[in-house]
């Protein structure tokens, strides 16, 4: 870690230097927002990464004093960070969250199995909140890209492993830490943080054939042409249309269903049952895990107004949509405001 050391206080009576009020809010507001990233891939949750960051500098300003200056203040923060949230999924249910049921096999036809609420959903992370590249620029020793880790099939990916592994990759892999670096940080032996590196490693790869997610270039005209599609298709009620930009092995999640459909066939059948239990659709662009995400509200029969319906994260490939994650009922509602949303939506004066 290469980072200069942040402003600091002179030494105190006794040698040992602090971050003053002043120098300690410039820290922590360079940090934020790679922060709350960090701590979203670690837990899964939005919701979450919002209250451990702030945990983390609530801890920092705390423990000020023990900064003894010589390492980077950004180190210290992550060190804090990564043991803060290690700490929290120790004291809850679940380790991890997901996208699907391990070993459910897809739905066929009518939605059956239900919307599982005490089951530990993935969550999606606005764009808005992302780092700027420039301040997320992996380091040397990285083996993913910023764009690549942070999309949501990478985050559900690595909610499989064991919370010290899930660690240890983020900071090595992610960040570019080394394995010693790291083991300071976490507390260790270098060792130990190879042996847990190689293990999360082989996880993954069980995940993805090559070890790893396929990359994917920088938004294009053509994934905004597919975007556009996908809108008007939803605004025109057009399920022709949508179906028409699914690849044929394309995948459709929709949390906190458990059903999820594989197949471009299989998931024209199951909207066929559901299309029309609203009255219309409109439909706004957004973006979420570094893709393009699409906001829907719905006007149901006899009522005049347009509420939040449901969340869309679109992962394309090839000009096609390659993977649907929808987030519906309340959990799907919820998820507006984090992204600057209303939970009603009024049609634009003429």
């Amino acid at each position: 870690m290469t980072d200069a050391p942040g402003p600091l206080e002179p030494p105190r009576p006794g040698g040992r230097p602090f971050l003053d009020r002043p120098a300690f809010e410039r820290l922590t507001a360079a940090h934020r927002r790679e922060l709350k990233l960090h701590c979203y891939r670690m837990m899964g949750s939005l919701h979450e990464a919002d209250d451990l960051v702030q945990d983390t500098f609530l801890k920092a300003w705390r423990g000020r004093a023990q900064y003894d200056g010589r390492g980077s203040p950004r180190g210290w923060l992550y060190s804090i960070a990564t043991n803060t949230c290690l700490n929290a999924i120790k004291s809850r249910s679940s380790a991890h969250r997901i996208l699907a049921e391990p070993a459910r096999p897809p739905t066929e036809g009518t939605a059956a199995a239900g919307p599982a609420a005490e089951l530990s959903w993935l969550e999606p992370y606005p764009d808005a909140e992302l780092p700027d590249i420039a301040d997320g620029e992996p380091g040397p020793d990285a083996r993913y890209e910023t764009g690549e880790a942070v999309r949501l099939a990478f985050v559900a990916a690595i909610q499989r492993l064991p919370p010290r592994q899930r660690a240890a990759l983020l900071l090595c892999d992610v960040l570019g830490w080394s394995a010693a670096e790291t083991a300071q940080l976490l507390g260790g032996s270098t060792a130990s943080v190879n042996s847990a590196l190689q293990r999360a490693r082989a996880t993954l790869g069980g995940a993805y054939p090559q070890g790893r997610p396929l990359q994917r270039s920088q938004p294009s005209p053509e994934e905004g042409l597919l975007l556009e599609r996908y809108i008007r298709a939803w605004q025109a009620a057009n399920l022709d249309g949508l179906i028409a930009l699914l690849r044929e092995d394309a995948t459709y999640h929709m949390p906190p269903w458990r059903d999820w459909y594989q197949g471009r066939q299989a998931i024209r059948s199951f909207f066929q049952t559901v299309w029309s239990n609203f009255a219309g659709y409109r439909a706004v662009p957004t973006r979420a895990n570094g893709q393009p995400a699409v906001a829907i509200y719905a006007r149901r029969h006899q009522e005049p107004e347009w509420r939040a319906q449901s969340l869309h994260v679109i992962e394309p490939a090839n000009d096609a949509i390659a993977s649907l994650t929808v987030y519906v009922g309340p959990l799907g509602a919820g998820l507006f405001a984090a992204f600057g949303l209303p939970s009603t939506w009024s049609e634009p004066e003429a």
